[in-house]
């Protein structure tokens, strides 16, 4: 019989240090840049519906074009209800997160459209039963304190997304954020999914099961499915998140200060709309910019200079915003390389350090598209040594140990003492990259992230939904079926 492999504690990172990557005076400027582009410049709306809301609060609206243009005033005003800090509720309360000061959560990242097969080992399009296998694993790791689904569910044509909500909600008691659901519709019974979960819409205003990221179009557009879908789920009180993602030499400025102001305008834009939607919505301002070689124009998010990647959280932070930064996801082609290892090495120690809420990215490789499941090992081993980094040191008199220092005294021996029995396998937390074959020598890392995600499928099963939900849920995608394919 196969035991049950108990689900660890989520572990966030935690510290109370803070960088600062721009100046007080730095950020005013931005700001005052993202102002003056609301107001003069404005933003594409192709949305009927929400053209309409902004008219009818004072948004200087041209319906040919569709652009809206922002009073500052009206922008100031309306992000004072947005809350700085929400709930993100979990299938099992006990991993329910609040956003504080202090405290980063992590997710995987997504949504890739290949997997290296889990068996065979072969390259081919993903499909829902890889987004529910990578749920369990995440599950299963203290690292991951929610879960995107990491692949596409190719196999479920355009009721993909909520098929991909399916299966992490069948293998994980985390909290689900989605990066693909778009369209009133689909957010429509992606909110009746998540009643099913919750037991009834104050439930999933209270603990919300899921949360939203929807992605703007650079140069100062909003996606219309995605913005319509926001709309209905910031009704319900579910967490939106607006993610700007500019390539900087073709879909936004050169320079990186004219790059945040750009895609800060777009994620103000959809702020704002939210809030006079449903004052006191939460949402959360995400920015991950990319680089355009200025060679060949190809899309690059590794540069040697990736400054780019945290001075979003301050810039969200000065508008009183939650952030979801950005980390890992490497441009490397495979798992295991230099360059895999590199591209994200710092990554999850500075985004802490610059106060993150919570942030994706774990787990793809390839410009995040490509998932081999034991990338996800990896970078849970870069995570948890960024946590050791970051975790302060107590100095007490159990850890000066002075009497055990005077009991051996000079020329001794340490080993034999109850204070290392004790404390040993404490101070050394072996890593990857320390694991021993038969011959004494460590092995291979990335073959051992290998098998522990064999090991993982293999024995750990989260806490199934009851029958009835599982019933539930499968007529709710049947009809969702029926109506958008």
């Amino acid at each position: 019989m196969t035991l049950q492999a108990a689900r660890p504690a989520i572990e966030p990172l935690r510290t109370t240090q803070r960088l600062r990557c721009l100046s007080d005076e730095q950020l005013d400027r931005l700001q005052e840049a993202t102002l003056q582009i609301l107001e003069k410049t404005g933003v594409r709306f192709p949305s009927e519906k929400a053209l309409a809301v902004l008219a009818d609060h004072g948004v200087l609206v041209d319906r040919d074009t569709q652009i809206a243009r922002f009073p500052r005033a009206l922008v100031m005003e309306s992000l004072k209800t947005v809350p700085r800090y929400f709930r993100l509720g979990a299938r099992d309360p006990a991993y329910d997160l609040q956003l504080q000061q202090g405290l980063t959560y992590f997710t995987t990242d997504g949504c890739g459209v290949e997997t290296i097969d889990f068996k065979t080992r072969e390259r081919r399009p993903s499909c829902k039963d890889d987004v529910a296998k990578m749920a369990r694993v995440a599950d299963h790791l203290a690292s991951i304190s929610f879960v995107w689904p990491m692949v596409s569910a190719q196999d479920f044509g355009r009721t993909a997304p909520l098929h991909e909500m399916d299966a992490v909600w069948n293998n994980t008691v985390k909290h689900a954020q989605s990066e693909t659901i778009m369209g009133a519709v689909p957010c429509r019974y992606a909110l009746e999914m998540a009643t099913v979960l919750a037991g009834s819409r104050d439930e999933v205003r209270r603990r919300p099961p899921f949360s939203l990221v929807v992605c703007t179009i650079a140069p100062l557009t909003q996606d219309k499915e995605g913005i319509e879908g926001a709309m209905v789920l910031a009704e319900a009180g579910v967490p939106v998140g607006f993610l700007a993602m500019p390539t900087m030499g073709t879909t936004a400025p050169a320079a990186l200060p004219g790059a945040l102001a750009l895609a800060d305008a777009e994620i103000i834009s959809a702020a704002v709309l939210m809030q006079l939607v449903a004052p006191g919505a939460p949402v959360f301002h995400s920015e991950m910019h990319a680089w355009a070689d200025p060679r060949s124009g190809t899309y690059i998010s590794y540069p040697l200079d990736s400054r780019g990647r945290f001075a979003p959280v301050e810039l969200a932070h000065h508008w009183g915003l939650p952030s979801l930064g950005g980390a890992y996801g490497t441009d490397s082609e495979r798992p295991g390389t230099w360059q895999s290892a590199i591209d994200v090495a710092l990554d999850a120690f500075w985004i802490a350090l610059t106060g993150a809420e919570f942030v994706t990215g774990m787990g793809l490789v390839n410009t995040y598209t490509l998932l081999y499941p034991e990338a996800l090992i990896l970078d849970d081993d870069s995570y948890h040594r960024a946590r050791y980094a970051l975790l302060g040191m107590q100095v007490d008199d159990e850890s000066l140990a002075l009497d055990v220092t005077a009991a051996v005294g000079p020329g001794g021996h340490f080993l034999a003492q109850k204070h290392t029995r004790k404390h040993m396998r404490d101070v050394m937390v072996p890593s990857l990259t320390q694991s021993p074959d038969a011959g004494g020598h460590y092995r291979d890392p990335v073959e051992v992230a290998r098998e522990r995600v064999d090991w993982i499928l293999e024995n750990h099963t989260p806490e199934p939904l009851k029958s009835e939900q599982q019933a539930e849920l499968k007529r709710i995608l049947a009809a969702a079926g029926r109506e958008i394919d």
